[in-house]
């Protein structure tokens, strides 16, 4: 059995500190056992792995999440991954592709396909396992899961089970139809009468299933080459596109604790803390929470049921019953403010344009020690770095370096450089260029080993 994880979305209801550059799985606010913070993939993997299902795991992914994703729990995890966002469906296709012609599994391989951001307790992936037995049991060609309902929520989508159709010994009932967010009332009526279940987008199949439906749809198998053919795919939801279009389907009924934590109200539910970064919450707000990524303090005087997320790309103050509708309210156009690198982070501290065209960029960034940006060089903008802390080596056009905080230096357009931190370093740069053109970069080589066999006077 495979397990893939499908992490894509840009997370907007939790703005400000998800961003394009940034999805919400990536945001560090949950604690770990150990009371550290940690993201929703990090917790997530690590619950995979603690059941035995990391050998056998993959994470579908976007290139703009790459360096992220390896950052987070690090490169020896698998990724597939997408050229360009194309949906569930499209995201499923190429992972179907990658592990007929990459990883060579079989047509009668069980694959299950699950959110990469569950909130949910280490026994929920116990009962993924058991879609695999499901699926052989049934014959069926999808197996999902579906979680018995606490209350009757308008929020989720609901799986209907057949009326007569009882519980097998496998744990499954055959699926009548699906109804998409209906109302609560609606819901209640469903719960009573149908037994109905929370969809939680959790799901298994044969290989071989969706290898016939990209047969007939005439898409590659092979995923190099569906990879380049990517962009002719529908954009489309795998739900609409395979789901609701297949008659046999089974499900499987879950009772036990989960949660989307899609939105402030119910991320914050799962907070070990009220306070993260600089600031104060009075006693006398209740259920607010305080989220400050940014150095400037922030005081919450009197505000129960709140929200606040401070972030460089922005802040929100907002109701907790309201914040789910800060996605359709939110309509900023702006680049991220802060990214997450393989290599460090950088962080926008100012973005100016001027009258005479120049646009002067100036940035905060952090590099890990032993990490190295690429060998690179801006066609448009040129430089000035002040290096604020830490050691490095540096490399502009062949020519080495040391250098050290209090350095000042200054990189012309077209000229090829890299640095490495051989403690942390902190660096503010300067960037100013012609606002009007394509600020194009070029990138040569990527790993410092590469940067000194071929770049080097040392």
């Amino acid at each position: 059995m495979k397990l893939v994880l499908l992490s894509g979305g840009s997370g907007k209801r939790l703005w400000p500190l998800s961003n394009d550059a940034r999805s919400k799985q990536f945001l560090k606010v949950l604690e770990d056992e150990r009371h550290q913070l940690v993201s929703m993939v990090q917790r997530v993997w690590g619950q995979i792995t603690e059941r035995g299902l990391g050998d056998s795991s993959f994470i579908a992914t976007g290139k703009s999440q790459m360096e992220m994703m390896h950052n987070q729990i690090g490169r020896h995890v698998p990724l597939i991954i997408e050229p360009e966002r194309r949906d569930t469906f499209a995201a499923i296709a190429l992972t179907a592709a990658y592990l007929y012609s990459e990883q060579e599994a079989g047509l009668d391989e069980v694959i299950a396909i699950l959110p990469v951001d569950p909130f949910v307790e280490g026994r929920f992936f116990d009962e993924v396992k058991q879609l695999e037995v499901v699926l052989n049991d049934s014959g069926a060609n999808l197996a999902l899961i579906g979680v018995k309902p606490t209350y009757p929520s308008s929020k989720y989508g609901y799986i209907v089970p057949s009326a007569s159709g009882r519980q097998n010994d496998s744990g499954y009932r055959q699926v009548n139809r699906f109804e998409e967010k209906p109302s609560e009332e609606r819901a209640g009526r469903l719960i009573e009468q149908y037994d109905a279940l929370w969809n939680c987008g959790v799901f298994a199949f044969k290989l071989g299933f969706l290898i016939g439906i990209l047969e007939q749809k005439g898409l590659p198998l092979h995923y190099k080459e569906l990879v380049r053919q990517y962009h002719t795919l529908p954009k489309v939801s795998f739900d609409y596109e395979v789901v609701e279009r297949t008659e046999h389907i089974v499900v499987r009924p879950y009772e036990g604790y989960w949660k989307d934590l899609g939105t402030w109200n119910t991320l914050t539910e799962e907070m070990g803390n009220r306070l993260i970064g600089k600031g104060m919450i009075s006693e006398d707000s209740v259920n607010t929470h305080l989220i400050n990524e940014i150095d400037i303090p922030v005081s919450i005087l009197g505000l129960s049921n709140v929200v606040v997320a401070v972030s460089p790309d922005g802040i929100l103050v907002a109701d907790k019953s309201a914040s789910p509708r800060v996605k359709d309210f939110i309509n900023y156009n702006q680049g991220p403010m802060f990214e997450e690198r393989s290599w460090g982070w950088a962080r926008i501290l100012d973005d100016q344009r001027y009258d005479d065209g120049r646009l002067v960029v100036t940035k905060r960034v952090g590099i890990l020690q032993g990490r190295n940006i690429s060998y690179q060089l801006h066609i448009n903008r040129e430089e000035v770095w002040t290096i604020v802390k830490g050691e490095g080596e540096f490399i502009q056009n062949g020519n080495y370096m040391r250098v050290k905080a209090g350095n000042v230096l200054h990189i012309p357009m077209k000229t090829l450089h890299s640095i490495r931190a051989v403690s942390e370093l902190e660096i503010i740069i300067v960037q100013s260029g012609n606002g009007d053109e394509d600020s194009r970069l070029v990138e040569l080589y990527n790993t410092w080993e590469e940067v000194e066999e071929h770049c080097t006077n040392m």
